[in-house]
Order: structure tokens, then C-alpha cells, then sequence
């Protein structure tokens, strides 16, 4: 896929690997719509970037106004590329520290924002692919976010985990699903990455952090995870894979 003046849109669009998606996304001639929360400060973030840049406020769980913020990117010339970042997570633990049964509330909350938001980019990003014109075989591809935490879920991450796991099986059979539309799609299952959440942690627990990661021994840089997203839509032949970007750690239970 050639990005350039392609119209693509990235939610979680306005900070983290959503707005280092967008710059490497930029850099490679692609318009670009960024879908985040309207109390984001998306709005600036787009003006920031410039002409080609535009935002879109929507709440990636609440399918119309998703829609609405898609259709918004699939007005600059037709939809081909969706990358998808938006997600969060909620510390629980199964039974909590009195042995009581922990919240299914926190637990819906992530499994519906992390899992439901990721089915809701797949099926409103594919419908509005799917009215293009093939170029050179394919329609579009849409990328999603899972994490380590899918393959090695630490204790307190029993939801943020069945999220992630969730998004990694759904990428073969979604990738299968919309093959005849020629719509690619594929994950990215980031490690320990230094953004703006983990920016507020103490100086001691960030270089624990570090240490952990095998080779190289720091945290990921959100533009790397950019670079493999532009690499992923970009390669034709990449379908279906969900790819590790985690400096080869393999978490601990905590």
C-alpha cells in the first residue's frame, strides 16, 4: 500500500502510539484523521500537525459517534488505512485483599473498551473500506493494538488480559473474514513502551522497568511502535499476524 495521500485515521489519536502512528504517518505523505475522546486535546494536537492532519472526537465504544468520526477520514478521498490504539487498562484481582469477589464492573469496563472498541474499528473501518476500488489487490488494512499482557498477563491484569488476548484471536479469523474484501488486517502486541502513563512513574521503578527488557534494555519509544504500524500497512503481504514489538521480555506474574 502506497501511503501517499492515502486517508488514514488512528484512534487514541492525540497522545502515545496513537500520535506517534500519526507523525510517521504524516511523514510518509498520508492524510490523516485523529479519533479521540473529545475532552483529548485532539483539536490542538491536529492544528499542531498541520494541513494534513484533522480530528475527530468520538468514543471509540460508542459505535455512532465512531462512525461518525470514521466517516469523517473517509471523506478525504476514500478510507484505506485504520490503525487502532485506543485502549486502557484497570487493576483488579480476581478476590481482592479481604478474599472478596472482585468487580465485574472493572471488569466489563476494560473487556468493553479494549475488546468491543477493537471489534467496533474492524467492522465500521472494513464497511467503509469495502466501497473503494481495489488498488493493486487490496481495498485497505487495519492495524490493532494488543500487548504482551495477551501472552503473559501479570497478577492485578485478569482484564486488561482477556482484552488482549481477545484481540489477538480475533486477528486470523478477521483477516480471513475480510479477505474477499481485500481488507488486511494484523496486530501489534506492544511491551513495557515509555508513554505518558508510564512518564509519571518514579525515576527508581521506570530503570527496574529497563532492566527487565531483555535487549535493548530500555522501554520502547511510542515512534517505534509508529514505524511498524506504517511497515504493516505499507507490506501487502503481512495478513493476519500479530507481531510482538517488546525488546524479547517475557513478563513475570508481577
Amino acid at each position: 500500500m502506497k501511503l501517499e495521500g492515502l486517508s488514514t485515521a488512528i484512534t487514541g489519536g492525540a497522545s502515545g502510539l496513537g500520535l506517534a502512528t500519526a507523525r510517521r504517518l504524516l511523514d510518509a505523505g498520508a492524510q490523516v484523521t485523529l479519533i479521540d475522546l473529545p475532552s483529548s486535546d485532539g483539536k490542538q494536537v491536529a492544528a499542531d500537525l498541520g494541513a494534513a492532519a484533522q480530528f475527530a472526537p468520538a468514543d471509540v465504544t460508542d459505535s455512532e459517534q465512531f462512525a461518525e468520526a470514521l466517516d469523517a477520514a473517509h471523506e478525504r478521498g476514500g478510507l484505506r488505512g485504520v490503525v487502532h490504539c485506543a485502549g486502557a487498562g484497570r487493576r483488579m484481582r480476581i478476590l481482592d485483599k479481604d478474599g472478596k469477589a472482585g468487580s465485574v464492573e472493572d471488569f466489563e469496563f476494560v473487556v468493553k473498551l479494549n475488546l468491543v472498541g477493537s471489534f467496533n474499528a474492524l467492522r465500521l473501518g472494513a464497511e467503509r473500506m469495502a466501497e473503494l476500488d481495489a488498488v493493486d489487490g487490496e481495498r485497505g488494512a487495519i492495524i490493532m493494538t494488543a500487548s504482551v499482557a495477551a501472552f503473559e498477563g501479570q497478577i492485578g491484569q485478569i482484564n486488561y488480559t482477556a482484552s488482549k488476548a481477545g484481540i489477538v484471536g480475533m486477528t486470523v479469523t478477521a483477516a480471513r473474514d475480510l479477505a474477499s474484501r481485500g481488507i488486511r488486517v494484523n496486530t501489534i502486541a506492544p511491551g513495557i513502551m515509555d508513554t505518558p502513563l508510564l512518564a509519571r512513574l518514579r525515576e527508581d521503578v521506570r530503570t527496574a522497568l529497563e532492566a527487565s527488557v531483555p535487549n535493548p534494555s530500555r522501554l520502547g519509544r511510542p515512534d517505534e511502535f509508529g514505524q511498524l504500524a506504517v511497515s504493516m500497512l505499507e507490506n501487502g503481504y503481512l495478513n493476519g499476524e500479530t507481531i510482538r514489538l517488546d525488546g524479547a521480555i517475557r513478563m513475570a506474574p508481577r
